[in-house]
């Protein structure tokens, strides 16, 4: 009896253990384009989620109410950022939905552009990016998730 006790409790723990892996696996890097920008110029900026194997994401337009989808959210002191591209999913059918959702695999970009003033005060301009996803299995969806990273760029 004790034996099987503890097989639960250990099955457990590893269950826990890769329902927290599964669900913060998603990379959230980002990038300005050439890591500089002039004054009084746009640049190009790209968020990248890098999704590992047997996860999905949901897209921006999962085309289910339950699902919730994934948004970047941008913002920085004296510039402006222009809205996310965000890009087409693919429908896909899982066990734990009776319509098909819209969803992101592999590696996605969500490009953004970038306008620095030309009375731009400073050296650097740094770009906040707040991404939310929900992360799931074929079987099963992970809770929401919040990543925050910032981008910077040097100003000439």
């Amino acid at each position: 009896m004790n034996n099987m006790k503890g097989r639960i409790i250990i099955f457990a723990v590893v269950s826990l253990l890769l329902f927290v892996a599964a669900a913060g696996a998603q990379n959230i890097s980002g990038s300005i384009t050439g890591g500089a920008v002039s004054r009084g110029s746009n640049a190009r900026g790209v968020i990248v989620m890098s999704i590992p194997g047997g996860l999905h994401v949901n897209s921006n337009r999962p085309s289910s109410q339950y699902s919730i989808p994934t948004t970047v959210r941008l913002s920085g002191p004296g510039v402006r950022a222009g809205a996310v591209s965000y890009p087409r999913g693919a429908n896909r059918k899982f066990d734990f939905s009776e319509s098909p959702i819209n969803v992101y695999e592999g590696t996605v970009r969500f490009p953004f552009t970038v306008r620095v003033p030309a009375n731009f005060r400073g050296n650097t301009v740094r770009i906040r990016a707040v991404v939310k996803y929900q992360a799931c299995t074929t079987e099963v969806c992970y809770p929401p998730k919040t990543k925050e990273i910032t981008l910077t760029a040097a100003v000439r």
